[in-house]
């Protein structure tokens, strides 16, 4: 193993290079040891770490979308299947994971990413860490992001020490609740009208739903936030309307995109990131190019932080901020400041400005949103169908990414692990809308539905009653370095006692297990409206 280019023979260096010098060293930590130091200049792209290739590793792409799986580190990387940026900024054909990676009881990873992108790549028999930090130049010594080599005989174990060192990194304060919602998005798609709004809140109230989520489609544009499309009322009506239901109010939005049709390009086109002087399309979607805001200039930060305040004055309680990636992606900016110190400067005003509100990341680059959000969806979109080519949308890869980064879960954030699909005219079956649900209240993360509430049977609100009951535990999958997609999970404590989930995502079949000679107590708390909400405690 050789760092930033020597073999490790004493604890204190220092580099200076024509463009930058860096001063690090080596300390021990629980489990390993951690790189640290200090670097000034124009670095660019910084090698860290150097290492013999093990032949799998645990691996995954920069944001929540990105796959995360094991991947043999011959011939086999992440390649992006769609958007340039859409699994790393840095795209290369090398490129194996961003942040870190796993195999055989170790991990090494980086605890933070402030100012540079962490990343590794395979070159020939080997794997390279990385540090870019793109064009930026530090006139005074900054720290880089320190990186940890960890080992232990349990991977799970070893995974979760990681998050918890990440945690620390970052300040992370866990909020002392998670919501319980419903969401537009897996019933109406983009067809949502304000009558399906009306009727599903008038049902609302016979589910444990606090949170009432409206998704994408109420919006005139992406970017024109402020106004909705014909046939919704305003903003303001629509979160009357739900806080008058007894609700919290959720809102969708894409905080850091700007369609090329939106008032807001047309009227601040120099707003937007850039290549060769003209605007850069961060991506295409809704039949659109779509530009990314800069978030190093303060007339956009202004703008964003009127944004959330007028939103939370409104009454929203609830954010789900999607296509989070756009605010990172490297381009020309107003500042030279990296474009991941530009995404955490727009991440900061809106945890600030948000005052207490629920924020669920969405699309956006993991490290980074460490600390500057309550929730985040740590998988792929999931489906109304299970299986999909080349692993594409679906319900079943979905799952599996959810699994995956279980360890996540109540160190950095609640994890999201998608909606339940509950109700039967989806094409998914009944055991794979069991397993969803199951698989999600064992990994005890967030439970939203998103089913036209009206056509939820008897079973299927059982369905929901159990993976809320299975909930509240403290999850581990066991065999998180299985490629067959057949995962044990077990969580201890949960609200019904010890659980233990067998899955296997490839032939849909499960087997669970519940142990309630160890349970919390539950205790029914009914709300002037009519609704039922449980309380739980440890039985003694």
């Amino acid at each position: 193993m050789r760092i930033f280019g020597r073999k490790v023979s004493k604890e204190f260096f220092s580099i200076i290079d024509k463009n930058f010098s860096l001063n690090w060293s080596i300390e021990k930590v629980h489990l390993g040891f951690s790189v640290k130091g200090f670097v000034r200049g124009k670095p660019g792209k910084v090698e860290v770490l150097r290492m013999d290739a093990p032949k799998r590793v645990l691996a995954g792409g920069w944001q929540s979308w990105s796959n995360f799986k094991v991947l043999d580190t011959k011939g086999q990387t992440f390649k992006s299947r769609d958007w340039k940026y859409r699994d790393t900024p840095v795209p290369s054909e090398k490129h194996l994971s961003d942040y870190f990676i796993a195999f055989e009881g170790t991990v090494v990873g980086f605890l933070s990413s402030r100012f540079a992108h962490p990343y590794f790549e395979v070159e020939d028999d080997q794997i390279v860490a990385y540090l870019d930090y793109f064009d930026s130049y530090f006139e005074e010594y900054i720290p880089i992001e320190p990186l940890v080599v960890l080992e232990a005989k349990s991977t799970p174990l070893i995974l979760e020490i990681y998050s918890r060192m990440i945690a620390k990194e970052n300040h992370v304060v866990l909020r002392k609740e998670k919501p319980i919602g419903w969401s537009s998005w897996y019933q109406y798609f983009s067809n949502l009208e304000w009558p399906d709004v009306l009727m599903n809140l008038e049902m609302a109230g016979e589910f444990p739903i606090e949170v009432f989520q409206i998704d994408d489609s109420y919006e005139m544009d992406i970017g024109d936030w402020y106004e909705t499309k014909p046939g919704f009322p305003s903003l303001e009506i629509i979160a009357e309307t739900i806080k008058e239901r007894g609700f919290k109010p959720g809102i969708w939005l894409a905080p850091f995109s700007v369609s090329e049709s939106s008032k807001i390009f047309k009227e601040h086109p120099n707003w937007v990131v850039k290549e060769n002087g003209k605007p850069k399309v961060a991506y295409r979607n809704w039949g659109k190019d779509v530009y990314a805001l800069d978030l190093s200039n303060e007339e956009v930060l202004n703008w964003l932080q009127d944004l959330f305040y007028n939103l939370r004055k409104m009454g929203y309680e609830f954010f789900k901020i999607d296509f989070l990636f756009a605010g990172a992606i490297p381009g020309e900016r107003k500042t030279a400041e990296s474009p991941i110190a530009s995404y955490k400067r727009g991440m900061k005003v809106i945890k600030k400005v948000a005052g207490g509100a629920f924020i669920l990341g969405c699309g956006a680059p993991l490290v980074p949103s460490a600390g500057l959000v309550d929730g985040m969806r740590i998988s792929e979109d999931t489906a109304p169908y299970w299986d999909a080519e080349n692993e594409e949308i679906s319900a079943k890869y979905a799952l599996r990414n959810g699994i995956t980064r279980y360890f996540f879960h109540k160190r950095l954030w609640y994890n999201d692990p998608d909606c339940l699909i509950l109700r039967d005219d989806s094409r998914l079956s009944k055991e794979q809308r069991k397993i969803y649900a199951l698989v999600s209240g064992t990994l005890d993360g967030l439970i939203f539905l998103s089913d036209d509430l009206r056509k939820l049977s008897e079973d299927e609100r059982n369905l929901l009653k159990k993976a809320l009951d299975i909930s509240g535990g403290k999850p581990r999958v066991e065999n998180v370095m299985d490629d067959s997609m057949r995962y044990e999970i077990t969580s201890r404590g949960s609200r019904s006692g010890n659980v233990h989930l067998v899955v296997d995502l490839e032939s849909s079949e499960y087997k669970l297990e519940v142990d309630n000679s160890f349970r919390i107590d539950k205790r029914e708390k009914l709300r002037d409206d009519g609704r039922k909400f449980y309380f739980y405690g440890e039985v003694s």
